[in-house]
């Protein structure tokens, strides 16, 4: 697992999901953590819940037989990734800190 890196969708969407949320959840989530720098569109969320999904980061919430919407929430499995990818980029920004004397 140490060797996993995230794109910045991934791991945005994986932060997002410790709560139950839908597509367009995840999207606005995502614009508003990041300030409205990191603009998911609906083919990159969805190719990237299809892949977390596969892997197990992720899984569907059980769905109301009349609602379109499917619910979204994290694993256990992929809050280990997500810390693991966290952990990871605390260590570049440790060492580009050193670097520039920050």
């Amino acid at each position: 697992m140490n060797s996993i890196v995230l794109t910045e969708a991934v791991f945005y969407t994986l932060l997002v999901l410790h709560r139950p949320l839908h597509g367009y959840g995840i999207m606005q989530e995502t614009k508003t953590l990041t300030n409205g720098r990191l603009n998911l569109s609906a083919g990159t969320l969805y190719g990237a819940i299809s892949t977390m999904l596969e892997k197990g980061w992720i899984k569907p919430l059980p769905v109301e037989e009349d609602s379109r919407r499917k619910e979204y929430i994290i694993t256990s499995k992929g809050k280990q990734v997500v810390q693991a990818e966290w952990r990871r980029l605390q260590e570049l920004v440790t060492n580009g800190e050193k670097f520039l004397n920050l």
